[in-house]
């Protein structure tokens, strides 16, 4: 298998030094830095490269700038998404975003983990695991969610939570690391 192959089944790649996934990583910047460029009112001109970037168009989304991702196209929005500005997007791993979610600013997705021991993290290795957001969703401001975790239905994550594992379905979750704090239904 090649690095891309391996990041795909996750398991360790070489994130850093393989040519292609640096190549395409570049393209991925690129296309987000020409996005951030344009002006809000460029609908046309923004959803053209985020097709490009997606490699599908999707339907209702509202993604403000600056936004930043690795690829693109690991990314799945649902339909009638909101993210707010300064949103990162470290997907490597695969990364779900269902229906009508709502994500506040400066909020980061991160797929990646790397190996405990020096030698092999130096080496460039990393394995991403994908994150899922269901449906209904509202993530607060300034919000971490770590890789292998699933958010369920209709749950608020507050602002400056750390999410590090699974949140069961209408709960509120919050801290670091997120707890949940009380039920929603």
């Amino acid at each position: 298998m090649n690095e891309e192959e391996k990041m795909n089944h996750r398991e360790w790649y070489d994130a850093n030094y393989d040519p292609l996934l640096v190549k395409k990583r570049e393209k991925a910047m690129d296309l987000c830095y020409e996005y951030n460029q344009l002006k809000p009112s460029d609908h046309e001109h923004r959803n053209q490269i985020l097709g490009e970037l997606l490699g599908y168009e999707p339907q209702g989304l509202t993604l403000l700038s600056p936004f930043m991702c690795d690829y693109g196209n690991h990314i799945h929005f649902g339909k009638d998404v909101f993210v707010n500005i300064n949103s990162y997007f470290m997907d490597g791993g695969e990364i779900f975003i269902g229906n009508h979610v709502f994500i506040g600013p400066s909020c980061g997705f991160y797929t990646a983990t790397h190996p405990l021991d020096a030698d092999r993290r130096n080496q460039g290795l990393e394995k991403a695991l994908p994150i899922h957001i269901e449906d209904d969703v509202w993530i607060g401001a300034n919000v971490v969610i770590l890789p292998n975790v699933c958010i369920g239905k209709g749950s608020v994550i507050a602002a400056g939570s750390v999410v590090t594992h699974d949140i069961e379905a209408y709960s509120l979750a919050a801290g670091v690391p997120a707890e949940i704090k009380k039920k929603l239904r």
